[in-house]
């Protein structure tokens, strides 16, 4: 049961007799009555074990985007029902309103819409819808939470699609399907045709053109139906924060877009989120279904303590394909303790494939190297509201910009030893590193390397 604050209003209204006669049996005898109204209330309210709930709603939704879901009651019983109905969403899932308010007459329904702006990925869950239903007199009702579970799956926001365009640009450009003054080049043989003014003469066919006593070449096109196979760190190095977000944001951008480019590209694209296990898999997927696909198994990856298990890398690439892949590692190279691992694998990888890896750098570590001056009200002096004299603040800057090259020394060192072993290094700030990936996959097309 619960009351409603018309229900308080008339109790507060005892206060007026009691005051006025100076005696509280007025005040008794008047909230004894509102008492009463408000049982009866209850007992002429709508039977909720008659009331049925059903929930229309997508099965999945990108964050920092809304969608539309629709809310079903159904009464039926033989009393009309008056409802205050609230979805038992997590807060996350951004639902909204949050309060319904319903009139169903008896055997009818009523529809009501939601609207989901979710911020943050992963599942949300409700277990249920809670229903109040109020009697004709509005001082009490019945209530009830109804079990009807649902998921909402919140996919990344894949804010790195902008970029999608202009690359898939350059893959027509290669494959010449796009007018332009020099022919795409490809390594894959495609056609013969009449020799134009202009072709390399290292495209002609000799054999052709003696059987055919005209100059004849070949036309080349990318690869296609390759394997391209993803590897995203979802340990430790995706746990810290580079501009108040998670490194695991920025790997999680990186395979979508090179997930939409190779598919797009007619190649077959494989994920795999890895941590000490592997948490999550995508097999094969095509340009009509790898961002959904993609979406939903990194909507629920989120970074553990745990160090990622490299040694597994090279099975698990076996396991997808026996040829030829092009291996992208995404992840982050900042020392040798904490990419150790990963670097001893590079060299059973770079035997077979086309390696690339990943590096996150921190602009406010780079701009502390630099020396120059932090952005307004990011000074850690300012605790306490004093500020340490001119010589203390010279030295601690002087260590803060010494700790910070030293950072940078570490990670160059590392990305050298990568390079050396085999592999391309793609280094750059969170924004930058997805358009880089993709950048590496159509260099490695154009050369021939998948």
């Amino acid at each position: 049961m619960a009351i409603s604050g018309r229900f308080v209003a008339l109790l507060a209204v005892a206060i007026v007799p009691t005051v006025l006669l100076g005696t509280g049996w007025a005040g008794l005898t008047w909230a004894g009555v509102v008492v009463l109204a408000a049982v009866l209330d209850v007992l002429l309210a709508a039977d909720l074990g008659r009331i049925r709930v059903e929930r229309r709603m997508p099965r999945l939704a990108r964050r920092d985007t809304t969608t539309d879901g629709t809310l079903v009651l159904a009464n039926d019983g033989a009393r009309r029902l008056r409802a205050l109905v609230r979805d038992m969403w997590e807060p996350s899932a951004g639902r909204a309103p949050r309060r319904l308010r319903l009139d169903v007459p008896p055997g009818e329904r009523r529809t009501a819409r939601m609207r989901f702006a979710p911020f943050r990925r992963g599942r949300r869950v409700t277990l249920g819808v809670a229903v109040r239903a109020f009697g004709p007199l509005g001082l009490a009702a019945r209530q009830r939470v109804l079990a009807v579970p649902a998921e909402l799956v919140v996919t990344p926001p894949f804010r790195s699609r902008r970029h999608l365009p202009s690359r898939l640009a350059r893959l027509r450009e290669l494959d010449g399907e796009t007018t332009l003054q020099l022919r795409g080049h490809g390594t894959e043989f495609d056609s013969l045709r009449d020799y134009v003014r202009g072709d390399d003469v290292r495209s002609i066919d000799w054999r052709a053109t003696a059987r055919r006593q005209d100059l004849v070449v070949r036309t080349w096109r990318p690869e296609r139906d390759r394997r391209v196979v993803v590897v995203v760190d979802a340990g430790r190095a995706g746990a810290g924060r580079v501009d108040d977000e998670p490194r695991l944001d920025t790997f999680i951008e990186s395979a979508l877009l090179l997930g939409a480019l190779a598919a797009a590209a007619g190649d077959r694209v494989d994920l795999v989120v890895l941590d000490d296990a592997v948490r999550g898999r995508v097999h094969g997927a095509t340009r009509t279904d790898v961002v959904q696909r993609f979406g939903e198994t990194l909507a629920t990856a989120e970074p553990g303590l745990a160090a990622t298990d490299w040694s597994a890398v090279p099975g698990i690439v076996d396991g997808i394909t026996t040829s030829r892949a092009f291996v992208v590692l995404v992840s982050s190279l900042d020392s040798v303790g904490a990419s150790g691992d990963l670097l001893a694998v590079l060299p059973r990888l770079v035997r077979r494939h086309a390696v690339v890896v990943t590096s996150v750098t921190d602009p406010t570590v780079e701009r502390m190297a630099s020396g120059a001056p932090e952005p307004a009200g990011t000074e850690l002096w300012r605790r306490g509201g004093r500020a340490p004299s001119l010589p203390a603040r010279a030295e601690r800057d002087v260590h803060r910009r010494a700790a910070a090259e030293r950072s940078l020394l570490d990670a160059d060192g590392v990305a050298d030893v990568a390079r050396r072993a085999g592999a391309e290094v793609v280094r750059a700030t969170p924004e930058q590193v997805p358009p880089l990936v993709a950048d590496a996959y159509i260099r490695a097309k154009a050369t021939g390397r998948l």
